[in-house]
């Protein structure tokens, strides 16, 4: 029943930050580095010309969405850029799925998987940005002032500063001490969550940050990632467990027309942004006919960044997170089997070989 569902609720904060300390466990400097000019023009154009595409195919369908169409015009632009900032989120469990699985090895693979990581970042720096110019569109109240800017930039500096702090921290105390690491990530994912919202410290960032960190700037990042796998098993479950039970039934019934045309507008937004980053980036021919694959699917970033906004803007939020769940399980069953099928067909998959954990990257050429 919903009071159930609502006691599972906090399970949600350690599931965040989980999926946080993975995404910046899986961000290696040596990966990156490889791909880091199709990379750079692909974040730029996939988070900038995607959000606005999206936001503003929100805003012309608002008339039809339940939740927003007895707004006025400054309210339904707000939630729109908040439609549009949750678009661009990615979906690394997936990605690092379809890789163990096939054992993919290429320009595509290598690609993907420097981007998704990457955007990470980018998305939750985005998302706090994009919360701040919505709030007063939203609400009606007050306006957007250098202040903001200023508190916003403390804010994401604070964060990055105590992420990195905390990845050295962590990063010791695996190397010295090493056990009782579930009980560690426990405390870390509620007690220092709630410390970090308390401070205005954004925590997705700060996780992200500490992962990046044990992972490339110490031999532990295997072992945070294994700990992590242990202990988000139980977490996952009852994250998109309550997830599914707060989905409205009867708004989904009447809203699925529009989740399935967001879906496919972002699709073709995403395609779009693909083919001209890659033009711009002069990248390879397999990069530039599928590298966009791999960036449909959505799954638990992406329904954490809906809580986040639920959380935050109370007055539309069950409907916000009603839509988001039904454009996640579209993007879920479409997602995978687009990269399978683009990875195919660019001649990297290797399903044969052993599948390695999902945490582990895409071996290396073989030796000849």
């Amino acid at each position: 029943d919903h009071q159930t569902v609502e006691r599972l609720s906090p399970v949600n904060t350690l599931a965040l930050a989980l999926i946080a300390f993975a995404g910046g466990a899986e961000l290696r400097i040596e990966m990156v580095r490889t791909v880091i000019r199709s990379v750079s023009w692909a974040l730029l154009l996939q988070s900038v010309l995607v959000l606005v595409l999206v936001a503003g195919a929100f805003f012309l369908l608002a008339p039809r969405i339940p939740f927003v169409s007895g707004m006025p015009l400054l309210p339904m632009i707000g939630v729109s850029l908040l439609w549009g900032v949750f678009a661009i989120s990615r979906s690394p469990s997936a990605l690092l799925g379809i890789l163990s699985q096939t054992r993919a090895k290429g320009p595509v693979a290598t690609f993907s998987l420097a981007f998704i990581m990457a955007s990470d970042v980018v998305v939750v720096v985005l998302v706090a940005l994009v919360m701040m110019l919505a709030r007063p569109l939203v609400t009606g109240g007050g306006s957007i002032s250098a202040e903001d800017f200023s508190v916003l930039g403390h804010e994401l500096l604070g964060s990055i500063a105590m992420g990195t702090t905390l990845g050295l921290g962590l990063a010791a105390y695996l190397k010295l001490v090493g056990k009782n690491l579930l009980l560690v990530l426990l405390a870390l994912g509620f007690g220092l969550t709630e410390f970090m919202r308390y401070v205005h410290i954004d925590p997705l960032l700060s996780f992200i940050t500490a992962g990046f960190v044990v992972q490339n700037f110490s031999a532990q990042g295997d072992k945070l990632l294994h700990a992590v796998e242990q202990m988000g098993g139980m977490a996952f479950v009852v994250f998109f467990a309550t997830a599914g039970a707060h989905l409205d039934i009867p708004l989904l019934r009447s809203m699925w027309p529009i989740a399935l045309a967001l879906c496919t507008i972002r699709a073709l937004a995403t395609w779009l942004a693909a083919r001209l980053s890659s033009r711009i980036a002069r990248d390879p021919p397999m990069i530039r006919r599928w590298g966009w694959s791999s960036l449909i699917s959505q799954a638990g970033f992406a329904l954490g960044l809906s809580v986040i906004i639920a959380r935050s803007f109370p007055d539309f939020g069950e409907g916000f997170r009603a839509i988001a769940i039904a454009s996640v399980a579209i993007n879920e069953m479409v997602g995978p089997i687009l990269f399978k099928f683009a990875l195919d067909r660019a001649g990297e998959t290797h399903a044969h070989e052993v599948a390695a954990r999902p945490s582990l990257s895409p071996p290396g050429p073989e030796p000849s």
